[in-house]
This record gives C-alpha cells, sequence and structure tokens, in this order.
C-alpha cells in the first residue's frame, strides 16, 4: 500500500508546522477578515479552537485521518454563507493553503493534490 498523500507532505510535522503559518494570513487576508470578526486572537482558548479546526482541515486537505464530516462541514459554515461566504472565499483559501504548503516545501504536484481533495469539500463548506 502506498504511502497516504498526508504522510507524503511530511504528516502530523507538517500539518502542525502549517497551522501557525496558515492561520496568520487565514486572520489577516482582506478576502476572509469579514467571516473572522470579533475573532480575539489575544484569547488563546479561542485561538486553540480555531487551530483545531484548521489542523482538521488541513488534514483532511492532505489525505489524512480527520474528523470532519459533512454535516460538521455544512454546520459550521453555514452562518459563513449567510454572511456571504462564496467560491471566491473558498478559492482564497486554497489559494493561502497552497503558499502555506509551498513555504514549508512541499512539491508542487502534492500542493495540487491537496488542493483537489480539499475541492471535494467545496458544496458542503458552501451548502450547496
Amino acid at each position: 500500500m502506498s504511502p497516504s498523500l498526508f504522510d507524503r507532505i511530511g504528516g502530523e510535522a507538517v500539518v502542525n508546522s502549517a497551522i501557525d503559518i496558515f492561520g496568520r494570513k487565514l486572520l489577516t487576508d482582506e478576502r476572509l477578515t469579514p467571516f473572522f470578526e470579533g475573532v480575539d486572537t489575544s484569547n488563546e482558548a479561542e485561538m486553540a479552537r480555531i487551530a483545531g479546526k484548521l489542523k482538521a482541515f488541513l488534514t483532511m486537505a492532505t489525505g489524512g485521518p480527520h474528523k470532519y464530516t459533512a454535516e460538521d462541514m455544512r454546520s459550521v459554515h453555514a452562518p459563513l454563507v449567510q454572511q456571504g461566504l462564496s467560491d471566491m472565499h473558498f478559492d482564497a483559501v486554497l489559494e493561502l493553503i497552497g503558499e502555506t504548503l509551498a513555504e514549508l516545501g512541499v512539491h508542487g504536484d502534492l500542493i495540487a493534490e491537496s488542493a483537489a481533495v480539499a475541492e471535494g469539500s467545496r458544496g458542503d463548506v458552501l451548502c450547496k
């Protein structure tokens, strides 16, 4: 059996490293900041909760073991869809994931493969 994409990019170590980079990008990207209004970045518990969700998503996006389900994705993102979350925003998140993985030295082919896996969640994230 061949190694999973998750394992080929470096497994949990790379995903954990990506959380800090990706999280900063996500919380400061002007295309996405409207969805994070009210997030207290000085609140460690709130940031840990967000980091946990990001880790689950990045793990899922790289084909690793994850705990996200379609129901979870829809329920978590439904309020954001009501605020205007759209394909443009989903594309921005994929872009930021790709940038983050590239910064960590992940090969372009593996980044593209990760994007393809994440793409499979577009309908659930956008409640389509």
